[in-house]
């Protein structure tokens, strides 16, 4: 028996999911039937219950999972130590990321991060909020960025940085004329905002009702590039982060707006599963996003 199958098991276990478990380890599905196979004949014991359509382990496979997971964290440390030892920061990171913090925010980080450790392959994966908690919760990836986290007694949060939030508008809208204006001021206004399951969404609408400032859904939109699309044909206004908008609005095809009476920042968080042991090279990326 080799550890790496006590590994696919361990990802099986929390992914429930042949097709996950061997994506992460890097393999194909039938190897990861081979595998667990091969523990059910070394352990005389059936490990997954395969009769029925919820994936479920066994009492003998949630046992060998409790134990493997030991096995595995201390597999973890020893290594991670062992490079700690010898100076050596390499191998693979495997992020999972928000449009927003993706394509605005990372960019700079990445680029400093990799030119200081030049070994290491950061595997980036753009998916939404909710798909972002999921990949680190069931190991798919090491880590997770977003915004406004969520706590959970599962995850370990890294506060990062606090983004600004601004209005933005077309530069021949009214209110483009202005360097801030009052919240209420877009009391009626046509509204192009993220969808209602988006945690920056739920942000804007909290900070709207607590301002009692109404406003016209005219467009809802899953990521911050069609937002600013919208906004440039002028088909509303927006609220969204300040580093989203720098290229636009040096490129004048948008205008930015603060407000004077709303203290509004989006809060970005580094996300990891509790009990994770964190190699050198994670160590090191976490401290370059906290920089």
């Amino acid at each position: 028996m080799q550890i790496e199958s006590l590994k696919v098991f361990c990802d099986l276990a929390e992914t429930e999911s042949f097709t996950k478990a061997a994506q992460i380890n890097g393999v194909t599905q039938s190897a990861v039937s081979q595998q667990i196979s091969s523990l059910e004949r070394l352990f005389k014991s059936l490990l997954i219950e395969r009769s029925k359509k919820k994936f479920r382990l066994t009492r003998e496979g949630q046992v060998l999972y409790e134990y493997s997971k030991q096995v595995i964290q201390t597999y973890d440390a020893l290594h991670s130590r062992l490079q700690e030892i010898k100076d050596i920061i390499s191998g693979t990171i495997r992020v999972a990321t928000i449009y927003s913090i993706g394509l605005h925010d990372l960019p700079p980080y990445m680029k400093k991060f990799l030119k200081t450790y030049p070994t290491v392959n950061v595997h980036v994966e753009y998916r939404r909020a909710n798909q972002v908690y999921d990949d680190v919760l069931s190991n798919v990836v090491d880590m997770g960025l977003v915004a406004y986290p969520t706590r959970d007694s599962k995850l370990e949060i890294i506060a990062l940085r606090k983004d600004p939030m601004v209005l933005i508008c077309h530069p021949q809208h009214p209110l483009a004329k202005n360097k801030t204006i009052k919240l209420r001021e877009i009391a009626d206004l046509k509204f192009i905002a993220f969808e209602a399951d988006i945690p920056t969404r739920r942000a804007t609408d909290k900070l709207l009702k607590e301002h009692d400032v109404h406003v016209q859904m005219a467009m809802e939109f899953d990521n911050i590039e069609t937002v600013k699309r919208a906004v440039e044909i002028d088909a509303g206004v927006a609220i969204v982060p300040q580093s989203t908008i720098l290229q636009e609005v040096s490129k004048q095809t948008l205008s930015e707006v603060r407000f004077t009476d709303a203290e509004f920042y989006r809060p970005l968080a580094a996300i990891y599963k509790k009990n994770k042991v964190l190699s050198p090279a994670m160590k090191q990326f976490l401290a370059i996003l906290k920089s």
